[in-house]
Parts: C-alpha cells; sequence; structure tokens
C-alpha cells in the first residue's frame, strides 16, 4: 500500500502573505493568527487536515466562539427540564406515570440560513434532514416540525422566487420522511434582501430511560468502544459548510459557495429513521442504551460527530479514514474528515454492541441495497490519549479532543449604535380605518399563509388534533402512539413561535423581549401552560463592535423575560455573519415555546363561537406605532414602537390561564393589533364582529395582549379575577351573525397572488 503524503505547514516560517495565500487557497476557515496560535498549541507545524477541522470546529457555527460566555447568562433550569442544552436537543417532561417514569417531549431548534440564500431548496431541505436527526439522535421518535422564515421585500421576484423554492424544499424533505409540520411563521422585510432566515425545529417523545446521549460513558476509554459511522457513503457534497455559514455572504463567492450546500435525500433518511427506531427497541430490550452514545453528522462531518462524543472527558480516539464508505475515488483525507454529506450518524458503542448495530443497518434494512454505497462501517475506536486520524498509514490529525472542540475563544467588543427616529405628525381623525384593515390584511406579512402551509403534510401521524394554519398554533397529542397509559393520551402539546425582526432595527433588546411574549402568548391563548423555551440567534458579525453589541443586548431581553415568565431554554443556536450588504438584518432572536394541555380537547378556541357574546381586551394599548404594519400601511415614519411592560403582560398572561374555563375563544394581539386579530378570529367561524370606536393607537398598535371572546354571564367573574390579579379588561365590541366574508377573502386570497408576481 502506497503511504499517504500529508501537506503541513509552518506559519513561523512562511511570510505573512504566503502564509494567507495557503490558508485561502486550501479553503481553511482559520486566520493567520489563529493558525499560528494552534501551531504554537501543538507545537509542531501543522497538516492540511488538522487545519481543515480546526477551522470547522473553531467556526462560530460549531464553537460559538464569540457567544459562548453570553449564553450562560440563559436560564436553563426549570421544574419541567428533564435535559438542558449542550446535547443534540433538549428534553421537557410532560406528563408522568403513576411508577414515577417521566415522558419527555424532545425539541431542537436549528438554522440553515446562508446555504437556503444560495441555493434554497436544497438548502431548506437539509435543515430540516438535519434537525430531524437531532431529535433522533436524543433516542426519540420524531413526531413533528416547523419553520420560522424571514425574507427579504416582497416587491422583488428573487425573494418570491426564493420563498417558492425555500417552502417547496421543506415540503420536499419533510413530506417523505412522514413527519408533520405543525407551523412556523412568515415575514418579509428589506432587511433580509441578501440572507433569508431559515430557521427550523422539530419535536420527538420518549420516556426518561429511553434517553440516549451524544457522549460516551466513562467506561468507553478503558473498554474501547468501536466508533461506527451510519448512513450515505461520504462525498464532497457540503464541504465547507460550517465555515461558509461563518462568514459574510458575498455575491461573489454564491458560486463557490454552492459546493459547501448538501444534498438532500428524504427516502434514505425515512429507511435510516425506520431502522433506528427498530435499533432503539432492540437496545432498550437488551438493557443496552447506558452503553451507547448516538450523533448526528452536521457541521464537520465525519470528525465532528465523532470527537464530540468523546470531548466531555477528553477521551481520545484512533480512527482509520479508509474504513470510512465513501462514494467517490480518490477522496483527499482533509475532504473525508470534514464533508458534510446528509443522511449519515456516529454511534459509539461498547464492542459487544457493535455485530447488532452492523447487522441492523446491513442485513435487516438493507442499506446497501437501498442506497448506492450506503452502510454501516466500523472505523475506529475510543482509546485514551489524543484524537488521532489516519490515512494511508499517516496520521493526519493527532490533537487533544478539547483542542478541536474549543479550541477558540474571542471576547468581542461591543458599542452600541445611538438611534433616532423620525416622526410624522398625522391627523388621525382623517384615517379610514377600515381602508387600513383591507390594506394590512392584503399585506405580506399579516394574509393567510395558505399557499405555505397547503404544500406540507400536516396530519401523516394522526396525532394532530388542531391544524396549524390560518394564524393558529398546532396542537397535537403526542403520546397518542406510544406505550403510555391511557389516561395520559389525551395530554395536548402547542408550540408558539415569536419574533419580530422589524423591531430589530429599533432595539434588539425589544426584539428579544418582544419574541418570547409572542411564543409565550401563542401558547396561552390556547389554554396551555408554557413549558420551556428555545431559540434561534440571528444576528450580524460579531467582529463589528455595532453587531456585536445587538447581540448582547438580545440575550439580556431574551434573559430577563424568560426569568420573569419561568420559562427556561433547553435547547438553541446561534447563526452569526447574517448581513445584507455592508449592514446586518434585523437582530432576530427567533423564539419558540412549548406548551401543555392536561386534555387537548379542552383546549380555547381560536374562532369566534357565538353571536351575541362579548369581546373583551385584556391589557391596555400603547400609543407607539413605529415598526408596525400600520406604519408601512400609510409609508409614514411614526417615531419608536411600543415598549413591554413584562411583569403586567406576565399578570395578564396568568389571568388566561386562571380564567381558560370562562373563555369562548381567544387570540394574542399580534401583527397589525386589535383589529386585524378579531378579523383574523372571525375568519372560518361563520360570525362576524362589530367593535366599539377605538384610537387608532388602539385598533394597530401591535405591543403583546390578548382579545377574548366570552359570554356575558361570564363577565362579572371574569372582572373579579381581573381585579384581583391586578389586570385591565375592557369590552371593546360583541360578536354578531355576518360574517366578513370580504375580508376574509382579501385576507385568504392575497399572498398567493403576491408571490406569483
Amino acid at each position: 500500500m502506497k503511504k499517504h503524503v500529508e501537506p503541513t505547514f509552518d506559519f513561523e516560517k512562511l511570510a505573512p502573505k504566503k502564509g494567507e495565500s495557503a490558508l485561502r487557497d486550501n479553503r481553511i476557515a482559520l486566520t493567520l493568527t489563529e493558525a499560528k496560535h494552534f501551531q504554537k498549541e501543538m507545537g509542531r507545524p501543522l497538516t492540511l487536515t488538522e487545519l481543515t477541522i480546526l477551522g470547522i470546529q473553531g467556526s462560530e457555527h460549531c464553537s460559538y466562539r464569540s457567544t459562548r460566555d453570553y449564553l450562560k447568562k440563559l436560564p436553563t433550569r426549570g421544574k419541567a427540564v428533564i435535559l438542558g442544552p449542550g446535547e443534540d436537543a433538549g428534553i421537557v417532561e410532560i406528563a408522568h406515570e403513576k411508577n414515577g417514569k417521566k415522558w419527555g417531549l424532545v425539541i431542537g431548534h436549528e438554522s440553515h440560513n446562508h446555504p437556503s440564500q444560495i441555493v434554497p431548496f436544497e438548502g431548506a431541505a437539509t435543515g430540516v434532514g438535519g434537525i430531524v436527526r437531532d431529535i433522533l439522535c436524543m433516542g426519540a421518535r420524531v413526531i413533528g416540525c416547523l419553520d420560522v422564515l424571514r425574507f427579504g421585500s416582497i416587491e422583488k421576484h428573487s425573494n418570491r422566487w426564493l420563498t417558492r423554492e425555500v417552502v417547496e424544499g421543506i415540503a420536499g424533505y419533510g413530506n417523505p420522511l412522514g413527519v408533520p409540520n405543525l407551523g412556523g411563521d412568515l415575514e418579509y422585510d428589506s432587511s433580509f434582501d441578501s440572507n433569508c432566515l431559515v430557521n427550523v425545529i422539530a419535536i420527538g417523545v420518549l420516556r426518561e430511560d429511553e434517553i440516549i446521549h451524544s457522549f460516551v460513558p466513562h467506561e468507553a476509554e478503558e473498554v474501547g468502544y468501536d466508533i461506527i459511522i451510519i448512513g450515505k457513503p461520504t462525498d464532497r457534497s457540503g464541504f465547507g459548510g460550517a465555515s461558509f455559514a461563518s462568514a459574510d455572504l458575498r455575491e461573489e463567492d454564491a458560486e463557490a459557495n454552492k459546493g459547501a450546500v448538501q444534498e438532500p435525500n428524504p427516502f434514505l433518511e425515512r429507511m435510516l429513521l425506520v431502522a433506528t427506531y427498530d435499533l432503539f427497541s432492540e437496545l432498550k430490550k437488551r438493557k443496552l442504551l447506558g452503553e451507547v452514545s448516538f450523533k448526528d453528522m452536521g457541521a464537520g462531518g465525519n470528525v465532528c460527530a465523532s470527537v464530540e462524543q468523546i470531548d466531555r472527558w477528553n477521551f481520545g480516539a484512533e480512527i482509520d479514514l479508509e474504513k470510512i464508505h465513501v462514494g467517490e475515488a480518490n477522496l483527499p483525507p482533509h475532504i473525508i474528515a470534514a464533508a458534510e454529506t446528509q443522511e449519515r450518524f456516529c454511534w459509539i458503542c461498547h464492542p459487544k454492541i457493535t455485530k447488532l448495530i452492523l447487522q441492523t443497518y446491513n442485513e435487516k434494512w438493507a442499506l446497501p441495497k437501498i442506497s448506492n454505497g450506503a452502510r454501516a462501517s466500523i472505523v475506529g475506536k475510543v482509546k485514551k490519549g489524543n484524537y488521532v486520524l489516519k490515512f494511508g498509514g499517516t496520521k493526519v490529525i493527532d490533537a487533544p479532543a478539547k483542542l478541536l472542540t474549543e479550541g477558540l475563544l474571542y471576547k468581542r467588543k461591543f458599542l452600541a449604535r445611538k438611534k433616532t427616529f423620525a416622526k410624522t405628525k398625522l391627523d388621525f381623525a382623517k384615517i379610514d380605518s377600515g381602508k387600513i384593515l383591507r390594506k394590512l390584511l392584503a399585506s405580506e406579512n399579516i394574509s393567510s399563509r395558505k399557499p405555505i402551509y397547503e404544500k406540507y403534510d400536516k396530519q401523516v401521524l394522526g396525532s394532530t388534533s388542531v391544524d396549524g394554519g390560518n394564524g393558529s398554533s398546532a396542537i397535537i397529542q403526542p403520546l397518542m402512539n406510544t406505550t403510555a397509559p391511557a389516561n395520559l393520551k389525551k395530554i395536548g402539546i402547542t408550540i408558539g413561535v415569536g419574533g419580530n425582526g422589524s423591531l430589530g432595527k429599533y432595539s434588539a433588546e425589544l426584539q428579544a423581549t418582544h419574541a418570547i411574549c409572542e411564543a409565550v402568548a401563542n401558547v396561552i391563548s390556547t389554554g396551555a401552560t408554557p413549558l420551556a423555551l428555545t431559540d434561534c440567534l440571528n444576528y450580524g458579525n460579531p467582529e463589528h463592535a455595532d453587531q456585536m453589541a445587538e447581540f448582547v443586548e438580545g440575550i439580556d431581553g431574551l434573559r430577563k423575560t424568560a426569568e420573569t415568565f419561568g420559562t427556561p431554554f433547553v435547547s438553541g443556536n446561534i447563526s452569526l455573519y447574517n448581513n445584507n450588504g455592508t449592514d446586518s438584518i434585523n437582530p432576530s432572536a427567533l423564539i419558540s415555546c412549548v406548551g401543555k394541555l392536561d386534555n387537548a380537547d379542552e383546549a380555547i378556541p381560536q374562532q369566534f363561537q357565538q353571536a351575541g357574546n362579548i369581546l373583551l381586551l385584556v391589557g391596555e394599548r400603547s400609543e407607539n406605532l413605529g415598526g408596525s404594519e400600520f406604519e408601512k400601511a400609510i409609508k409614514k415614519k411614526l417615531g419608536e414602537p411600543f415598549q413591554i411592560d413584562v411583569l403586567k403582560f406576565a399578570r395578564e398572561s396568568k389571568f388566561i390561564l386562571t380564567a381558560k374555563k370562562l373563555i369562548a375563544s381567544a387570540r394574542d394581539l399580534h401583527r397589525g393589533g386589535l383589529l386585524t386579530t378579531t378579523a383574523e378570529q372571525s375568519f372560518g367561524s361563520g360570525f362576524g364582529f362589530e367593535l366599539q370606536p377605538l384610537l387608532i393607537a388602539q385598533l394597530f398598535s401591535e405591543n403583546p395582549g390578548y382579545l377574548l371572546e366570552v359570554e356575558m354571564k361570564n363577565f362579572s367573574k371574569l372582572k373579579k379575577l381581573a381585579t384581583k390579579l391586578k389586570v385591565k379588561i375592557s369590552k371593546v365590541g360583541k360578536v354578531n351573525d355576518k360574517p366578513e366574508a370580504t375580508l376574509e377573502k382579501i385576507w385568504s386570497e392575497s399572498l398567493r397572488k403576491i408571490l406569483r408576481g
């Protein structure tokens, strides 16, 4: 066998320009200073494969090198938390049996922004595939996904095309998987013109004793656990994906970056899911779940998935890259090590389990016959010492595991920009609120999302009791298809999402605060109790002090608000270098909130129920209209946006949960404010509404609040409860028997027409 000769680089001897050229020509995502830092740490020149991996593992996408210290400020503990941040997904308790065994909802949150901007169909599809695998790797059955999308000005053809391609990509992957899409959120703003946001959420269900961790047990080093790669053969697709997701997108790099986007195969992933569920059952039956670890192969490929399973204990490993099944001949070792080929996993297990894993994938479920080159392969062992990769008899990586995973940490400077906002004096008496309502209902940020969600399969598992759509929150019964006792199968889960990017241009802290309030309010308005949060934090370039300041402010808003609501974060993701030209996107913390109903059938309806019922406004409306959809509709600058008294809003939310048996239907106030929310609550109900004369700000302000439909006989009880909880409620109208057919038609048809261009 011919011995491999691995290129090495001595940055202490190379002239600066030659060193920079070597890094650039080899697509190594390190600065010259960083390369010299690693060379000093290692005490020798570095190999091409080491530099490639250090560039990927040290990227913002993998290591959170600029944000690690700030994330520690977020609350992550709570009564319902089974497993907080730190692994592929978090786990929240949703039920417990009489014997004390807990059932958990597994939830993860990811971004695929840069890939979706460059190759939207494949980028969005592989985002769904990756988050589904994250849930699976915790030992869970995947039962749902959601998507939170942000695109640039809808007036541009490119953004309408991007929308269609991203949605087709999500549907084209999620539907064949047999995983229902449970909703999400969509926003258009010129801030996202050259950097869309595609954030994906997925959920799964398991019992606490079925959890599989993404780190090896303590005995793995001494026993010599086997390392097994599962799935599609490694090829060049996706090479450098983590690195290009941790850099500004430049138009001149677009063609080159296409190669960093993975190629999706949802049908192979469907088979991998089924085979893995079968393996879970066998491991559980044989009481072997404590002798394995399991991880999705995402950013950084084979190395990332294996080294991150051993770095917690600073174990070593030895892997022969030539034992990894590949999809093309003559792949160099740094490509095999780091390519982000889709539909792959890494198991690390006790040697007595190895045969079972190989037989399950290769023989019982016949991966090699299903997809060309797919299989399960033993590639190495956990050992003492360094993490070592060999190729052609040569060590191409020989480094401590911790150096690979945590080698870079930055303390970035931050300095907030001073912002001022123009305000036009308006004669509100001349504003035709009916005309504005029609304009808002026809707008891209408020009109029906049916052209989006009709592409998705929402009922495939039969556990969805309320469809996500029409602005509603989906409600599912996660324990329906499990071995949970019958009395637990009625438990309902709803997931709310929030994150108005338009607020970010005013204040990153306000945007983050509002994102939690909006996600929590989505859950509360169904009558569900909020349990926990996830986040995807989409910000600009941390190397710019003003953009780093936006991230710091956003974290502060998230921390304060989550602590006030008592909702910890259990999972999350950070996406930086999201830029629109020379400036950043609007700071966009996009949040999901998991809520629980003891009985899904007892959820508060979200459409009107009966003519003659009164409409109650919970809370007060702000006088500030800056950043609102109303401001966009009239095309005038209206100064600053609303501020949020989180303590007051938390009391208002508690009021809804306490009073839910007295409520006929409910909605949280969102884009467009009270008037658009009321209209949406009427659509599909067969009823209409009448509102009392209100000020323009009361009709169109978008600060958090709730609109309730209640029977008149319950008003006095609600008034007493509101007084007790120090909450203001006001009668603002009533439900009538005259459906708003014209308004509903405008709302239901507009986005489809807009997207057709």
